[in-house]
């Protein structure tokens, strides 16, 4: 499974499906929420990077908040501090980082 498709499945299991449980690559990683808004959150293992998905705050200034406002399902993925990519109503869109940190496509 290449890393973009491990992205768009955990962003439909989450955010689509509403699973409580994501299955990525036969593996199976629990979906948590955050404290203070309670956005969902899930946490996967791709070849040796830990990836993390966190559901959109709509409650912030950007664009992509924006759109969240608007009914759109956003997943931000990050690895450690730095964002990579955003999934947004099945689309991906890579950030800059995503070559730095050397990541396949």
């Amino acid at each position: 499974m290449r890393l973009s498709e491990a992205m768009l499945d955990a962003w439909r299991q989450v955010l689509v499906d509403g699973r409580t449980e994501a299955e990525i690559d036969g593996r199976k990683y629990r979906v948590t929420r955050t404290r203070a808004q309670g956005l969902r959150v899930v946490s996967f293992v791709y070849q040796d990077h830990r990836i993390e998905g966190i559901e959109q705050n709509p409650q912030k200034t950007s664009r992509w908040a924006k759109l969240a406002q608007e009914g759109k399902r956003i997943m931000q993925f990050r690895i450690g501090p730095r964002y990579i990519a955003n999934v947004c109503e099945g689309e991906l869109f890579p950030y800059p980082a995503w070559k730095s940190q050397g990541l396949p496509d």
